[in-house]
């Protein structure tokens, strides 16, 4: 079973900040950044971002190498992009809001790091690496000794323009990288399939991290549009909100447990500026529809909500589904769409042939936006980017390792990872099913459910549930969950929380959960009151 997508003509040299130069001739006085006070028209950005690449290039650091980006959302973390972008290297985001341990792990997985560029709050932060630590400032400010014009460098869509890290089945981070051809897919895509103009004012509400946020940093200066910042490392709902109802911004991009927050955040309120952007797309994990379906429903909600799939592996996203044409309460998980431009979805079996439509396979991703591969792996999980034969022409593509089959109109349903079963008492589960069915509970607000070991060493479930008012009992919820699920699938313990913690990507953190397993009381297993699970850590 293949999904098509569109064919759509690139350019000879679909190279990303080509479009971004075209638009700071084109209109050098617009805005291209805001963040704290601060903000670059297209002009200036567009001369800062040449000096940076015209120092990394005197240094020695030009096309073919690898930059380490440690900064906080600022207006330098864009020059520094941008200018290494033009310089021909790529970047690779070291985010501040992982633990230092953390950061220590992943300098140590980049092979070739040419320099690292942190500020003077950061550099601490990547002290450990062998790597030269450059201030930003000093590279492209306007007393840096450096033309403000663009440097003269050959950049290809072969080139490499960034790589994020990943954390893989087996833990270890693995560093995949984008070639410019596939990231330029995507913006181009995302710009003509949905409209996006000069208008279209971005904000930016994940982690820098994470791969989701590389396509949300780009998305504007693609389209010609401003792009807000906020000062703020970690996922703030409140800030973001605020952010929202201050400023003319038409597009979030964000994980599903952000969009929960900024729900959240708005019914509280009683407000409107989510409800009236005119794009929010995300996706990232299993879509609980119940949060959003009666925020999603009111009149005054009239943005365009996309649930998105991908893999960091072949530019963050591969399908999009508009959640208009879904209508929750039969049980199943809304679909996540049809294919990008030029991509395709194959739904394979484990011979790696064709499963027939509707049946379920491994979702296989192939076509412009596949990743050059990881950059530091060489074990099992490189093999997941392979190459089959359709119709006699070899064709790489990525394996996801997610199962998933084809509605009769042709969109992707995502049923969870192929490797999540556990085994429990002897019989395999998906904790996602069991999320789902918590979730459709009367005064379940959303749950999370993680494998904790029993006092004899074997495996069992431990459901944390945020209820939507007060504290449930443990024995009800069971009871219910019994009506539809076989007594093997329910959870042995139910912790009432107030929240699900989350980690700087945005999603659910469930090492966090985990960690407050371990720390709970004793005598506190199966208590169904409402605590609190907040440990935060570096995001997987």
């Amino acid at each position: 079973m293949i999904l098509h997508g569109k064919r759509v003509d690139l350019p000879p040299e679909p190279v990303v900040h080509r479009r971004f130069e075209a638009h700071a001739e084109a209109t050098p006085d617009a805005v291209a950044v805001r963040c704290a006070g601060r903000r670059l028209t297209y002009a200036e950005l567009d001369a800062a971002a040449n000096r940076f690449a015209h120092a990394l290039a005197a240094r020695g650091h030009g096309r073919g190498t690898k930059v380490g980006i440690c900064l906080d959302y600022s207006t330098d973390m864009l020059v520094a992009v941008l200018g290494t972008l033009k310089a021909g290297a790529a970047y690779v985001p070291l985010d501040p809001a992982y633990p230092a341990a953390r950061l220590r792990l992943l300098l140590g997985q980049i092979p070739d790091l040419a320099v690292i560029v942190a500020s003077a709050e950061t550099a601490p932060l990547v002290a450990s690496s062998s790597a030269e630590v450059v201030d930003p400032r000093r590279l492209s400010g306007p007393s840096a000794e450096h033309p403000a014009t663009a440097p003269d460098v050959q950049v290809t869509g072969d080139d490499l323009c960034y790589a994020v890290f990943t954390s893989g089945s087996t833990g270890t981070p693995k560093l995949t990288a984008i070639r410019h051809e596939g990231w330029f897919n995507l913006l181009n895509w995302l710009t003509d399939e949905y409209g996006l103009h000069r208008g279209s004012h971005h904000l930016v509400v994940s982690a820098f991290g994470f791969d989701l946020s590389q396509r949300s940093l780009m998305a504007p200066l693609f389209c010609g549009a401003t792009q807000h910042l906020m000062p703020s490392r970690n996922v703030d709902a409140m800030m973001a909100y605020r952010t929202l109802t201050e400023h003319d911004i038409r597009v979030v991009h964000c994980a599903s447990s952000t969009l929960y927050l900024l729900v959240d955040r708005e019914t509280a309120r009683g407000g409107k500026a989510l409800a009236g952007l005119d794009h929010v797309l995300f996706g990232g994990e299993p879509l609980k529809t119940e949060r959003i379906a009666h925020w999603a429903a009111r009149e005054d909600t009239t943005c365009t909500l996309l649930h998105q799939y991908g893999v960091a592996e072949c530019t963050d996203v591969a399908t999009s589904y508009d959640l208009a044409g879904y209508r929750p309460g039969d049980g199943h998980p809304a679909p996540v769409g049809r294919p990008a431009h030029n991509t395709d979805i194959h739904l394979l079996d484990a011979r790696l042939h064709g499963v027939a439509p509707g049946e379920r396979g491994e979702i296989c991703i192939a076509g412009a936006g596949v990743g050059a591969g990881y950059l530091n792996g060489s074990g099992p999980e490189s093999e997941r980017f392979t190459t089959i034969e359709v119709d006699g022409v070899p064709q790489r593509l990525y394996r996801t390792g997610d199962l998933g089959y084809a509605t009769p109109d042709g969109d992707l349903v995502v049923l969870g990872r192929i490797d999540a079963q556990v085994k429990v008492r002897g019989m395999r589960i998906d904790p996602v099913d069991v999320e789902r069915a918590l979730g459709r509970l009367d005064g379940v607000r959303e749950a999370a459910v993680v494998v904790t070991p029993a006092e004899t060493g074997e495996a069992e479930l431990t459901a944390f549930v945020v209820p939507e008012g007060d504290a449930l009992a443990e024995d009800e919820v069971r009871e219910r969950l019994l009506r539809t699920l076989p007594r093997t699938m329910v959870p042995a313990r139910f912790i009432g929380v107030t929240h699900l913690p989350l980690s700087p990507h945005g999603k659910v953190d469930r090492a966090a959960l985990l960690d407050a397993f371990h720390d709970r009381p004793a005598g506190s297993g199966t208590a169904a009151g409402r605590r609190t699970a907040t440990t935060t850590r570096g995001t997987r």
